[in-house]
């Protein structure tokens, strides 16, 4: 039989990337994870971790430990949830989204989801998919609003995620310009004719993807500022120092900012939810029915708040 705590311990050490790393987030000494780890391979026969002077990395057999553990913790997370339901007589649910994603498209589902369950401790987690979806895998959260940028979705049918991915849409980044901008009235913009601009970063994956658009472009990027939050790229935007790219259910409420389409190619977010393939005991049914109402919701196009949003011709 496999320790349980042996299991943690590889997981730590896996998140961690070293003993010394490990130790001190458990409470242990490195010593003591050291004796862990090998005690782990000695009753499987097998090397779990490769040691190196750079630190540990897993083997084949520690990565299917490890991906075996985060399922086992999520079992338990679920029994104990269970057990707590018996004692409070009450059903916790936990929606993790990403901010714009949230912003956007929870509000009126989450109303009539509540509406319909009041008996249900809504609790919600502002994550983005790079946290959302371990929080899922972990037992930590029910389901995910989350989203991915151009190429395969997070989890597909039969793979080893351990998550299912419902798609709700297409979100597409479009290019936010100042409504004097001599080019806001533009229907379409080729990301070459913005080679002189300067830019405002709105987060740090669009960044990415930007440069990876701007040198199949033909251009570097003038980058002006690199912000984290989409709404305070835009007031930088709606100030003149700079123009952005915005995904399109993330541009502003301003009246003074023009949302244009780029012209293939051009990028855009997958939107989706993600739920656990275990089964997730009483808050299946939450699972299902908040599901149901996200797969019926329609992303925001056209116009959102006060800013103009122009149509792809």
């Amino acid at each position: 039989m496999i320790d349980v705590q042996r299991l943690r311990v590889l997981s730590e050490v896996a998140r961690c990337g070293s003993f010394n790393r490990a130790a001190a987030a458990l409470g242990f000494t490195p010593s003591a994870v050291s004796q862990q780890i090998a005690a782990l391979e000695r009753r499987l026969g097998v090397l779990v971790v490769e040691r190196s002077t750079r630190g540990v990395t897993l083997t084949e057999p520690g990565r299917m430990l490890v991906e075996t553990a985060v399922a086992i913790a999520a079992e338990l997370t679920d029994v104990q949830e269970r057990i707590d339901r018996h004692v409070q007589d009450d059903v916790r649910f936990t929606v993790a989204t990403f901010a714009s994603g949230g912003r956007r498209l929870l509000p009126s589902p989450l109303a009539r989801f509540t509406a319909a369950h009041p008996q249900v401790e809504l609790t919600i987690l502002e994550r983005e998919p790079e946290e959302s979806l371990p929080l899922l895998r972990e037992g930590r959260a029910d389901i995910a609003l989350a989203y991915h940028f151009d190429g395969p979705p997070p989890a597909r049918p039969g793979d080893r995620s351990a998550l299912d991915w419902t798609p709700l849409g297409v979100d597409p980044l479009r290019v936010v310009l100042p409504r004097a901008h001599p080019r806001a009235g533009r229907t379409s913009l080729h990301l070459a004719e913005l080679a002189g601009e300067r830019w405002v970063l709105g987060c740090l994956k669009t960044a990415d993807l930007l440069r990876d658009y701007a040198t199949l472009a033909g251009f570097e990027l003038r980058i002006c500022c690199s912000a984290t939050d989409y709404m305070f790229a835009q007031s930088l935007v709606g100030a003149g120092i700079g123009i952005a790219l915005i995904p399109e259910i993330a541009v502003a409420d301003a009246p003074d900012l023009v949302a244009v389409p780029l012209e293939p190619p051009s990028p855009s977010r997958h939107i989706g939810v993600a739920t656990a393939r275990r089964h997730r005991g009483a808050a299946q049914p939450y699972v299902e029915a908040l599901l149901r109402l996200l797969a019926g919701t329609d992303l925001p196009a056209g116009h959102l708040g006060g800013a103009e949003v122009i149509p792809s011709q």
